[in-house]
């Protein structure tokens, strides 16, 4: 219920992906959530990206599932790829995010070159990245 209703309020959405079999079936469920919100609550929703997580490429599945993902999302997969690393799994276990627990981890630099891609391809696309502070804003000017 909680996804329904962010997806209620969202203009995109980003679909972190396990290069798996059975993140295949769930991408599935998720495609048909996002279509039946689009047609029925709001229609600005789309899919912003789609980012292959977990991946390992010494795995055939892994590849597998990454080119399945190519051909049918074409340009929304994202060109980042974030790998299987033991450092991503450590650092909540040390209560830190990625990039305090080791910025020079493989996983880190993937999560930065991620960031990168996304405003590149907001700021080609023409769309306007709102942070936070711009939602206030426009909250305060209404209001008055």
């Amino acid at each position: 219920m909680l996804t329904v209703n962010a997806m209620t309020a969202a203009d995109s959405v980003l679909v972190p992906m396990q290069c798996e079999y059975y993140a295949l079936e769930g991408l599935t469920a998720l495609m048909d959530t996002i279509s039946k919100l689009t047609s029925v609550v709001n229609d600005k929703l789309h899919i912003e990206g789609i980012l292959r997580t977990m991946y390992d490429p010494r795995n055939r599945l892994a590849n597998d599932v990454s080119e399945q993902l190519k051909r049918h999302f074409g340009d929304k997969v994202y060109r980042s790829v974030i790998p299987r690393n033991v450092r991503l799994a450590e650092a909540p276990s040390f209560g830190s995010p990625a990039m305090y627990y080791d910025k020079s981890s493989t996983g880190a630099k993937a999560y930065l070159a991620l960031a990168g891609e996304v405003l590149r391809r907001n700021t080609t696309s023409n769309k306007p990245i709102k942070t936070p502070s711009d939602e206030l804003s426009q909250t305060k000017n209404i209001a008055q």
